[in-house]
């Protein structure tokens, strides 16, 4: 299927200028990481913990960091997450230099010093779990059960305090106790205990995880060799399949597609964590697919015209994948895009860094790719031809 007629458009002409662009990119990419904002590491690489909490009330965002600042040396991350009307909060604090460990406790217990400090001794709906609701039922049993059996009193009213956590987890947050109202499956007597002994706590925890810095450097490392041994095993893969030459200008390609789309991550600070290398290496392999197409491509045409110089040859070969390559990248591009724009925050930072690497792929494997083979090409034919006549002269 082709989308466009033949073409004849001289691509390598451009690859000068296509190539200082690059260039550009490249070093303001790197300049960004080095002497800029940098990359933002997520917790999985630099270690600390991450909870993400749902508000009542838009909670004010200033007050939160200078409270959560007296947990950690560093400044932590706060941001909104979702929609905003949700009130939901991502909370990240690194773990002060040396020390490991879950903070989850801690920063829950600073939030509810600034936010929860009316409760009292009320049972805190958003923030207590099953366990916590169950034993205080046991412990009241309001429903007169006629027994001290644990296990009896476990039995009954187990499955309500679940009902009520159940319900807590699919609306995020009680925001009046007169909601237990809405809960199935309690009893009377139950129902009217929970509204006279609980309190709606001002935030509830929608999730936590933590990593500690030993785990973050480990993953750190791993992720960094992960992505250097995949440019070799493409490197020796177009080396086998091809030529040295169409190896070095493939791996060029992905160099300069990582490298544009880390500044890219650097330029929007986009938090890098095992989610998006695995965007990367996704990346990787999508690019270097585009770049064996075209690459196969000229391998045919220099058997069929063997006296025809490289430079057309390799012009005509990106001319006659020209269509194949639209066709591919366009339909890959809308589902990326539509993975962006409706994904979510949960996968967003994904979408975007193939969004970003699709587009430079596409560009390099017509504009960086082949030039740097067709100049390992030539640079390895003048060495071979050096030699030769060095020989002859001896």
């Amino acid at each position: 299927m082709r989308i466009i007629k033949k073409t004849n458009i001289p691509f390598l002409s451009y690859r000068w200028i296509a190539m200082g662009i690059s260039l550009a990119l490249i070093l303001g990419g790197v300049g960004l990481i080095l002497f800029g904002p940098g990359l933002n590491l997520g917790i999985d690489f630099v270690g600390g913990t991450q909870v993400t909490v749902k508000f009542q009330r838009e909670p004010d965002l200033e007050a939160l960091r200078k409270t959560l600042a007296r947990l950690t040396v560093g400044e932590p991350v706060i941001q909104r997450f979702d929609e905003p009307e949700k009130h939901e909060i991502l909370i990240r604090v690194e773990n002060p230099k040396g020390k490991e460990g879950d903070f989850t406790r801690p920063i829950i217990d600073l939030l509810n010093e600034e936010f929860n400090g009316s409760l009292g001794d009320a049972f805190d709906l958003n923030l207590q779990g099953v366990k916590e609701l169950t034993e205080l039922l046991i412990e009241a049993n309001p429903d007169g059960i006629a027994t001290d059996d644990p296990e009896a009193l476990q039995a009954h009213y187990g499955p309500m305090a679940e009902a009520v956590m159940d319900w807590r987890k699919q609306h995020g947050i009680f925001t009046s106790v007169d909601e237990i109202d809405n809960v199935e499956g309690l009893s009377d007597a139950v129902r009217a205990f929970i509204k006279q002994r609980s309190a709606a706590g001002a935030f509830s925890l929608l999730g936590a995880e933590s990593v500690g810095p030993a785990v973050g450097a480990d993953l750190r490392e791993k992720a960094e060799l992960a992505i250097i041994f995949s440019l070799l095993g493409m490197l020796i893969y177009i080396w086998v399949r091809f030529q040295l030459p169409y190896g070095i200008g493939a791996v060029g390609a992905l160099f300069h597609d990582v490298l544009i789309t880390l500044g890219a991550l650097s330029l929007t600070q986009r938090e890098i964590n095992l989610p998006t290398i695995a965007a990367l290496l996704t990346l990787v392999g999508y690019s270097v697919n585009d770049t064996v197409v075209v690459f196969d491509r000229v391998r045919e045409n220099l058997r069929l015209k063997r006296s025809q110089d490289l430079q057309p040859l390799m012009d005509e070969s990106i001319n006659q994948t020209l269509s194949r390559t639209i066709i591919t990248s366009g339909t890959t591009l809308m589902v990326v895009l539509s993975l962006y724009i409706f994904g979510g925050d949960v996968i967003n930072t994904f979408a975007f860094v193939l969004l970003v690497g699709i587009i430079v792929g596409t560009y390099s494997s017509v504009f960086i790719a082949s030039p740097i083979a067709l100049g390992m090409t030539r640079l390895m034919d003048r060495y071979r031809k050096r030699r030769r006549e060095g020989k002859r002269r001896r």
